[in-house]
């Protein structure tokens, strides 16, 4: 499973292993980074398009790396389209409305969810001091069943895949609690002593076809994505 946020062989079978992926490490670890050759391995293996949800300033202020050795073609990159929101509420309206689509994406990506909901704002909003907390519960089950709805329509042609990426400090997950409710499978980054080379690994999946599952070690240098190893668990 890790070796789909880098450029290398993909192993995956037929079908999806997971259709809800959580993303969690440090700060400056490369998350982006690694969501955004997730976005273009999905391009590059169907026909279909890329959703790729960020803050539009914080993009730009630290644009993502590509992994070394990296090409990726015109039409991949077409494919995947850039949205930018702001907050929660942008996050409910896109997901709200996906069940209008013609057309699904192969793969919606959210960089920084929690990010979306802030403290102050989401306690103002519901009134409570766990107000973050609801915001966000309810935003996850938006999402997983716009997902849902997605894939029940496909029919198994093709998938829909979600994978959302966030921010935490120690060695799990911030609101793991919550996100355990509703992500199949989650991915943690543990950066190795300060040598600015880092693993990532699962660190809990539920349902799905039985896996192998994969630790992949790597670095961010001279501005690229640098895969290192990849090892079984």
């Amino acid at each position: 499973m890790a070796e789909r946020f880098f450029a290398t062989k993909q192993i995956d079978g037929p079908g999806p292993t997971h259709t809800l992926t959580l993303l969690s490490g440090p700060p400056s670890c490369g998350k982006t980074s690694l969501l955004f050759q997730y976005a273009l391995n999905c391009a590059t293996a169907s026909n279909g398009k890329v959703v790729f949800i960020c803050n539009r300033r914080r993009l730009e202020n630290n644009p993502p790396f590509l992994s070394q050795g990296t090409e990726p073609s015109l039409d991949a990159l077409q494919r995947i389209q850039m949205k930018y929101l702001e907050d929660d509420d942008g996050l409910k309206k896109y997901f709200a409305s996906f069940h209008l689509h013609d057309n699904f994406p192969s793969a919606v990506i959210i960089d920084d969810f929690g990010d979306f909901f802030p403290d102050r704002n989401c306690q103002d909003k519901y009134g409570n001091a766990r107000g973050r907390d609801l915001a966000m519960v309810r935003s996850l089950a938006l999402c997983r069943d716009a997902i849902t709805h997605a894939n029940e329509k496909l029919q198994s042609v093709e998938y829909c895949k979600l994978v959302i990426a966030d921010t935490h400090q120690g060695d799990s997950p911030r609101l793991l609690f919550i996100y355990k409710r509703w992500i199949q499978c989650i991915f943690t980054i543990q950066e190795l002593n300060n040598s600015r080379s880092f693993l990532l690994r699962t660190v809990t999946t539920s349902g799905g076809r039985a896996e192998r599952m994969r630790t992949a070690k790597y670095s961010i240098a001279l501005q690229y994505l640098v895969l290192e190893e990849m090892s079984e668990d």
